[in-house]
């Protein structure tokens, strides 16, 4: 199994729980992060070497994803899998399956890549690498059949990940917050560069926000990929109690110190907590829609990089909450707009107009029912097992636990 981001390792720590669940004797290796290791997967390159975004950003790290993806290689010949597994990462692992594909290893290729949107042309490399594909959203399986992919539409995984473990009274009751003060998320992303290129416009527009609504409290749920000592760039702690439970007070950097909660873990608790999001674009916007949450998505890249996708990609929209539901329904502030004037503007009209926040909440219930049937994990998981069957191999519950 291989991801190579925060998302693809929640995603695929998911569906290692479905297939241990559904056969204990399953033995899983690879490339992961926390939620795989935490299921059973045996991570022998850890996500974090591999999160990385951006066109030119990527060419920048190319001698260092060149030696993973060798790395990759060896451990498929070394080891000789039944089956291997991708999540998600297109780049890397479509290139890493397409070689599995000439050591004879069947693919299944979890999440598809987004070639609807641009790239269109990939789909022939895609064909040649994938045995099978198992996609997220319903549009996708008619793209892909059009294209003679075999592909099966499994439903979204999120529908069955995205579930608070505590009451809202409960969650801010742990999180130390004051119920009768207003709160926003701050959701910078997942990976480093991510969070290099938007913590300063967070932070700026929470301290605007604040002038404005001083009684506005600010959360910001860590991604797993991520470490507290990366936030410190910005950000310098506090000491609280709180930290035993994974809560952390900082203050920011900026020249008006700004309080800002830190959450290690439970991020859907944080999420349920908040009136706003002011999110990176990515998977943490349908997280946010099935929590019923507005939110305000922000994107950034190097200039280079926009320069080249700006000509490359089809759709007006870049945030998959909007993508799913066919239309801007919620704000996108991209690149040279990302600036913190407008990100308060956006933030401000959901906590000033009670009828707009109201209408985007029935438009994200809708969106929640367009990503499908609950049961997305383990149906991908029943997919790659009947894969393993049809190869013959020995029944797997009699198999070893190790790799």
């Amino acid at each position: 199994m291989v991801a190579g981001e925060a998302s693809g390792d929640l995603h695929g720590g998911n569906l290692a729980a479905n297939l241990r669940q559904l056969n204990p004797g399953i033995a899983l290796f690879g490339i992961g992060g926390s939620r795989m290791r935490a299921a059973g997967v045996d991570t022998r390159i850890d996500i974090a070497e591999l999160a990385i975004m951006g066109l030119v950003e990527i060419l920048f790290h190319y001698r260092r994803l060149r030696s993973i993806l060798h790395k990759a290689r060896q451990m498929l010949r070394d080891e000789q899998p039944d089956l291997l597994i991708t999540v998600d990462y297109p780049g890397f692992n479509l290139r890493l399956a397409r070689y599995a594909k000439e050591l004879g290893i069947p693919v299944l290729h979890y999440i598809g890549p987004q070639v609807w949107a641009w790239r269109e042309h990939r789909v022939k490399r895609i064909a040649e690498s994938v045995d099978k594909m198992a996609v997220l959203l319903p549009f996708e399986e008619a793209f892909y059949k059009k294209h003679g992919i075999p592909v099966h539409f499994v439903g979204h995984p999120l529908v069955d990940e995205v579930k608070p473990t505590m009451s809202v009274d409960e969650a801010r009751r742990h999180f130390g917050i004051d119920a009768e003060r207003p709160v926003i998320g701050l959701l910078p992303g997942s990976r480093p560069g991510e969070l290099q290129r938007l913590m300063p416009l967070l932070l700026e527009s929470a301290v605007r926000l604040r002038q404005r609504f001083p009684a506005l409290q600010f959360m910001l749920p860590l991604a797993s990929s991520l470490k507290r000592e990366e936030l410190e760039r910005w950000m310098e702690p506090l000491i609280d109690k709180l930290g035993e439970r994974g809560v952390y007070r900082y203050k920011s950097r900026h020249p008006e110190p700004l309080p800002v909660i830190v959450v290690e873990r439970l991020g859907y608790d944080v999420m349920q907590c908040c009136n706003v999001l002011i999110t990176a674009s990515g998977t943490a916007t349908l997280e946010a829609a099935l929590m019923n949450v507005p939110m305000v998505i922000v994107y950034k890249v190097s200039p280079l990089t926009y320069a080249i996708a700006r000509r490359m990609v089809k759709l007006s929209d870049v945030g998959l909450v909007n993508i799913v539901a066919g239309d801007r329904i919620v704000p996108e502030l991209i690149q040279h707009q990302a600036r913190p004037d407008k990100v308060v503007t956006a933030t401000a009209r959901f906590l000033e107009k009670s009828d707009y926040t109201g209408d985007t909440k029935n438009k994200l219930a809708m969106v929640r029912q367009r990503l499908g049937r609950s049961g997305g994990a383990e149906n991908v998981a029943r997919l790659a097992l009947e894969m393993l069957e049809k190869r013959d191999l020995p029944k797997l519950s009699n198999r070893g636990n190790t790799p």
